[in-house]
Order: C-alpha cells, then sequence, then structure tokens
C-alpha cells in the first residue's frame, strides 16, 4: 500500500473562553487555534489523518511537511511506519531533532496509524492491544486570565457541567485560591505555569502554593529541560511534578526521568513524534515508575490518537480538554465530554475523520 499524497492543511478554528482574549502563546490577541491536518492517501484508496503542532506555527510546521517529509514518504510503503519514521528522523536531524521537525513527523504518524487502523478494519485502541475503558474522564483546561474572579466563576461552571478536575494557567496565588474555595477542598487542581520561573522563584511560589494542595505542578521553570533544578524542586517542595509538553523524542524523556525529575511525563502527541514515539516513551516511564499525562490541548486528529492511547492505558487517569467554545467543530461536537467523560469511538483507525465541509470553510490555503 503505498502513499501517493500527503497534504498539510492549516486550519485557524475562532474561539472563545469565558474572558478577555489574551496574547497568552501567539503574541497578540488570540482568538483562533490553530491546527494543522495532514492528510496522507495511499494507492489502496485508504486515507489517513494526522495532526501536527501547532497554534500560530502551523505554517512553519507545514512548509517542513511539504519541504522535508513529503519529498522522501511519497512513493513508500504506508504499512512500514517503524521503517519510515527512522529513516525520516535520520535524514532530516540536520534540521534540528526538536521541535518543528518532529512536529512535521509526529503529523505523518499519526495518520499513517490511522490509516493502518481503517486498513486492518480495526480501532486504534484494539491496534495497541486493547482498551481498559471506552470512556475517558477528562479535566478543564482553562486557559489564562490572570484574574481570580474569572477562574472562580468559570471553576463553578466548568463542575456544573460535569468535569471533576480543573487545570489553571497562572503563575501568581490568588487565582489557586479562588479556585480552591470555588471547587471545594475535594477538587483535584492542577497548575501549568508554562515555564515561568527561576528556580529560586519557583522555591518560593511553592511555599505560598502549600495551602491549596495541587494534584501536580506544571512546568514551573525556565528553561524546562533544567532537569537538576526541576527534581530539587520536586525533593524540596513536596508538591508532585508534571513536565514534558516541550519535550520531544523518548530520549528528551530518558533524560527527564533519569533525573528523578517529575512525577508525571506529559508527551504531546502532535509533539513528540506520533503514536509510535508515545508508546516508546509509555514503556520508558512505567519501567522507571513514573506516572504518564498526555498533554492534549487539540481538537482534531492529535486529540483522537491520544483518546485512544489513554483507552489502552492502564493506568492513565484523565484527558485534557482545553476549556473553549469552538465556533465550529471538525467532528461536530461528538467528542465534546458528556458529564465529564468523552467517548472513546470505535470506527476503524481513529474512529473518524474531519468533517470535509469544516476543512474547505476553514483551510488557509484553498484558492
Amino acid at each position: 500500500m503505498k502513499i501517493i499524497n500527503i497534504e498539510a492543511i492549516p486550519v485557524p478554528i475562532p474561539f472563545t473562553h469565558g474572558g478577555p482574549m489574551t496574547d497568552f502563546v501567539v503574541g497578540k490577541a488570540w482568538t483562533e487555534l490553530g491546527h494543522l491536518l495532514v492528510r496522507v492517501d495511499t494507492d489502496a484508496d485508504i486515507t489517513g489523518y494526522g495532526d501536527a503542532f501547532g497554534f500560530n506555527a502551523i505554517h512553519t510546521t507545514k512548509t517542513a511537511i511539504d519541504t522535508l517529509i513529503t519529498p522522501i514518504a511519497l512513493g513508500r510503503d504506508a504499512t512500514e511506519i517503524g521503517p519510515l519514521m527512522d529513516e525520516l528522523a535520520v535524514k532530516t536531524h540536520i534540521f534540528g531533532r526538536y521541535g518543528i521537525t518532529t512536529f512535521a513527523l509526529s503529523g505523518l504518524d499519526i495518520a499513517l496509524w490511522d490509516i493502518a487502523g481503517k486498513a486492518a478494519g480495526l480501532p486504534l485502541y484494539k491496534m495497541l492491544g486493547g482498551a481498559y475503558r471506552n470512556k475517558i474522564p477528562a479535566y478543564a483546561s482553562l486557559l489564562k486570565y490572570g484574574d481570580p474572579d474569572i477562574c472562580a466563576r468559570l471553576t463553578e461552571e466548568a463542575i456544573g457541567s460535569g468535569y471533576r478536575s480543573i487545570k489553571l494557567h497562572e503563575s501568581t496565588v490568588a487565582p489557586v485560591a479562588a479556585t480552591r474555595a470555588a471547587g471545594g477542598d475535594k477538587l483535584p487542581i492542577m497548575l501549568d505555569v508554562n515555564c515561568s520561573w527561576t528556580p529560586h522563584q519557583a522555591s518560593k511560589m511553592a511555599e505560598a502554593l502549600a495551602p491549596f494542595d495541587l494534584h501536580w505542578l506544571e512546568e514551573p521553570l525556565w528553561p524546562p529541560e533544567n532537569f537538576e533544578a526541576l527534581a530539587q524542586l520536586r525533593a524540596e517542595s513536596g508538591i508532585p511534578i508534571a513536565s514534558g509538553e516541550n519535550a520531544c523524542t523518548v530520549w528528551q524523556f530518558e533524560q527527564m526521568i533519569n533525573n528523578g525529575a517529575v512525577d508525571y511525563a506529559q508527551p504531546s502527541m502532535t509533539k513528540v513524534g506520533g503514536l509510535t514515539e508515545m508508546c516508546k516513551i509509555s514503556t520508558l516511564a512505567e519501567t522507571a515508575n513514573v506516572r504518564i499525562q498526555p498533554h492534549s490541548p487539540y481538537f482534531g486528529p492529535g486529540f483522537l490518537a491520544t483518546l485512544h492511547f489513554i483507552a489502552a492505558s492502564r493506568d492513565i487517569d484523565l484527558i485534557e480538554r482545553f476549556y473553549v467554545k469552538l465556533e465550529t467543530d471538525m467532528y461536530d461536537n461528538t467528542l465534546d465530554p458528556v458529564d465529564g467523560l468523552i467517548r472513546v469511538p470505535d470506527g476503524p483507525g481513529l474512529g473518524m475523520d474531519p468533517n470535509p465541509t469544516f476543512i474547505e470553510k476553514y483551510r488557509m490555503d484553498k484558492a
């Protein structure tokens, strides 16, 4: 089964999130979630969809797919996922082992696994050995507001809609205190700092956050690859540490885990190298007694692949769901949580394809 076409499709989706639009990650008012769909067609009339990170870097990642990945992958056997991904990693490593190059590889890898499941007539979770559950609890991943009142209001709203865990993206104490007050003593609260603090600042902030009983403290340090300092913070603070959304490949996770830096390793399906690399990271973490908790602020094939991966994993409790309202959803809202749970689709491959009408309306590269 040969690959006959690879198409990287930038799809920004307008959204709102219950607060004022900020420059959280894109340097300007953040009003669109950028997705890069990767469509792979084969000569067996089977098409797979992948998802490459992401946000306002989708055009850069598209260029990497178009110029680095596609010329090598066209004409290759779509069923030889491991050998092809290894070859692509070797041949593109001079452009950087991590970041954009690996994001591009991730999109292709996810699409090839989608094709493999469709060819076998099996949902992806069965390709991974079977599901431990068919509904996954989701946690509401709030964006950054810097406003305790907004955090409290959205926490109450999310709990009312069925969520039982909340993640904040904040770097001060007041929003955490407000969320704890709004959610009560038993609500699991995760805090993602987005690499905001020096080790000294993190130590002081950990002391201030101790009364709020965080479920985990996520990426507290700059730079995130300062694993020695992260391990020291973990040992001294007593707060469980999560990190890994900015790490690529199993090799960076090995460094992180060998340093004793994390309680929760957070590989991101669209960043680490796709499902192939996720499986390697999962095995590594299991043998080191480190929990896996995938990072998944997506609404496309990357989210679906993460959902299947979690379903086939015995020891992952939750899936991250960005707490935003999309103008339109590419899967017609079939993946929205119901009572805080997301059902794993049981169709072949990823279980469903993006709505073609959605793609036609929102793609940025149409003539």
